[in-house]
Parts: C-alpha cells; sequence; structure tokens
C-alpha cells in the first residue's frame, strides 16, 4: 500500500562497457575561448550531476580547442522545468547542452500535461546506462531474509522526488512487494531523498548507481545501512539479471519471486519491465539543441568517442558511474529510440495505479 504525504522534505548489457558507434570525419569545429553550458535539471547532489560533472572535464580535455565545460542545476517539477526550458533553446553556437535522466523520460512517455518538451526535436550525442540500489536502515534489513515478508505490518517513509518520474520503479516495486510506504512528496532530486535518511526522516531509499557508490556504500560498509536489492540489468536475451556493478546485490526479480504474493508474471510485473527497460539501460543522454548543425553534432559525437577510447576510461567510469556500456553518435540515437518505446498495456496499467495510489491523473 503507498501513502503519499504532500510535505517537502529540507537496449540490454553490453558485451564491453562502451560502444563508439560510427562517427563520420568532419572539419573540426574550434571551440577554443568557449564555455559550453551542461545544464542538468535536477539538484547538485543526484545521480545526473556526478554523471555530468564526471564527463565534463573529460568533454573539454576532448573537444577542439578545449573549452571550458560548466554544469548547471536547473531542478523543479521533477526536471520537466529544465526539459521545457531546454524545448525553447535554439542553436547560436554549439555551447548549450543538456542532460536528461530516466525521470525526464517517464512523464513524456505518460503524457504528463506538464510536458512541453519533445525528445525527437534534440539531438543526442552521448547516452549511457545505469542501475538502482534500495536500502534500508540496519534495523529494518534484520527483517530482510531475501524477501520482503518480516517487512510487511511495517510502515516505511520514502523521500519521493515525483510519482510520475522515476520514482515510480521503486514506488511500484515496493507495492508488488507488499511493503506499506509512506511516500514524502516533493524532494528536488534523489540526493535531498539520501540526506532524508542520513538525517532519520525516512527508512528506506534508492539511489542510482553513481550516488549509491560514492555516498551510500561508505554506509553500507560501516553497517549503517544495508542494501537489500537492485533493480537489475536488461540481459541480451531481454530477461533481468544481476547488476554487473552489485552482482552479489539480488535483483528486484529475485525478491519478489520470494516474496509471498509478489509475481513476476502479469500486468504489475510487466509493467515494472516496461519502464525499468525505458528508463535505466539508456538513462542518461546528453543533448544538444534543436537546429545544431551536422558538423558541431558530429564534434561532440567524435569528443566522446575519444573520451570512451581512452585506455583508463573503464577503470575510472566504473569506479564513479559503475560498470555500463555508453553510447556515442549513431548509437546514441539508437539508445534514445530504445529509452522512448513502452508498450501501450504498461502505460494503461501505470496510468491506472498512479490514479487508484496517488491520486494522480494523466488527463
Amino acid at each position: 500500500m503507498n501513502r503519499v504525504s504532500r510535505v517537502a522534505v529540507g537496449i540490454g548489457v553490453a558485451a564491453s562497457m562502451m560502444t563508439a558507434g560510427i562517427v563520420p570525419a568532419t572539419a573540426e569545429v574550434d571551440f577554443s575561448g568557449q564555455t559550453i553550458e551542461w545544464t542538468i535539471p535536477f539538484s547538485e547532489t543526484g545521480g545526473s550531476a556526478k554523471w555530468a560533472n564526471f564527463f565534463a572535464p573529460l568533454l573539454s580535455e576532448a573537444m577542439p580547442g578545449n573549452p571550458n565545460v560548466v554544469v548547471k542545476f536547473m531542478p523543479g517539477a521533477g526536471s520537466t522545468k529544465g526539459a521545457n526550458w531546454f524545448q525553447e533553446q535554439k542553436h547560436t553556437d554549439g555551447t548549450v547542452m543538456f542532460g536528461s535522466s530516466g525521470s525526464t523520460q517517464f512523464p513524456y512517455l505518460l503524457g504528463d500535461p506538464r510536458v512541453r518538451y519533445e525528445y525527437n526535436d534534440w539531438n543526442p550525442v552521448m547516452a549511457s546506462g545505469t542501475g538502482g540500489v534500495a536500502y534500508l536502515n540496519a534495523e529494518d534489513a534484520s527483517l530482510f531474509d531475501g524477501s520482503a515478508n518480516q517487512l510487511k505490518g511495517k510502515t516505511f517513509i520514502y523521500g519521493n522526488q515525483r510519482i510520475t518520474g522515476l520514482d515510480l520503479i521503486p514506488a511500484l516495486a515496493f507495492n508488488m512487494l507488499g511493503m506499506d510506504v509512506e511516500h514524502v512528496m516533493g524532494i528536488k532530486g534523489r540526493g535531498d531523498g539520501r540526506k532524508m535518511m542520513e538525517a532519520g526522516e525516512s527508512t528506506v531509499d534508492y539511489q542510482t548507481s553513481s550516488s549509491y557508490l560514492s555516498a551510500v556504500a561508505p554506509r553500507a560498509e560501516a553497517g549503517e545501512v544495508v542494501p537489500i536489492m537492485t533493480w537489475g540489468a536488461l540481459g541480451a536475451d531481454g530477461s533481468i539479471v544481476r547488476d554487473p556493478t552489485f552482482p552479489d546485490i539480488p535483483t528486484f526479480k529475485e525478491v519478489c519471486e520470494a516474496t509471498d504474493g509478489c509475481a513476476t508474471s502479469g500486468d504489475a510485473w510487466e509493467a515494472w519491465k516496461g519502464f525499468f527497460i525505458a528508463g535505466f539501460p539508456s538513462q542518461k543522454i546528453a543533448f544538444l539543441p534543436a537546429g545544431t548543425p551536422q558538423d558541431v553534432i558530429d564534434t561532440y559525437a567524435t569528443a566522446f568517442a575519444k573520451i570512451t577510447n581512452r585506455s583508463d576510461f573503464a577503470e575510472i567510469s566504473a569506479k564513479r558511474l559503475g560498470k555500463y556500456p555508453v553510447f556515442v553518435g549513431a548509437d546514441s540515437k539508437t539508445a534514445l529510440d530504445g529509452a522512448l518505446q513502452i508498450s501501450d498495456s504498461a502505460r494503461s496499467y501505470v496510468t491506472g495505479w498512479l490514479m487508484d495510489d496517488f491520486g494522480v491523473s494523466l488527463k
């Protein structure tokens, strides 16, 4: 059962980590003396911030002219504020970028009336996958035995950014497991959800892989919190498999199979899996605005290919972001197309569940 408190609180597993695609040869566009502003529509404490801050200095080094790449943050309305702003940006000199996430993709897929952006107008130049880890405080985790059976009957508190965004994935998972979760709505990003856990204001949380690795894993090692499941990864055959970054943590699918009343077939499962696929294997995407000339797009694609082809990229990205594929050039468009696919049945189930459990109508 989900309970809502409306009070704000202070593509498959790739054979290798990255795929460079075919980047066309092009005359170099010179960015000497320029500043590239990379806007992230979340707060500076979440996974998207860590993703952009990881790539920004590498992009500066790889771009011709070594421009300064500055990450800016525009949180609000679960990322739709920033996305609506980016929709209105037009190309001038190649110095405007935007970073999308699953929390930007989900409102678009669900037909959220606040969405005034159109992904098909944008130019993707890099996409990367990620994972997610759900965890409990140490006291509650003592009830977890690989199933959620002993967690039932206890009320949990979860800091929810926006139920039509990426928080849909944990919320639906908790519901399928039969957990009684009170959702505190209105946090600005998953980093704020983590801070709620640290302050004892919430009792269950999830973080994308980059934030978990940097901010939660040390607490888990100290025994302060305990990971109970990942969302998993997408296998080559379309099945849910263990997350390559966290191979020792069971997936939600495994926990569901071990929990009384939770099924890995039927409408709820197909809806959860459908939105997981839309939200995680190609979750974070870097865009240039409408009207960007092809030579500028190609320059960015070449720079990101140069980054992923670095001899140390696999090592440094695994430590900061996790072990997930990175798509550049034409492959980033393919990744975007995969992230924007959701079946009518999955969409219908989720819109009904949002109305029934959260009173959210998308009409």
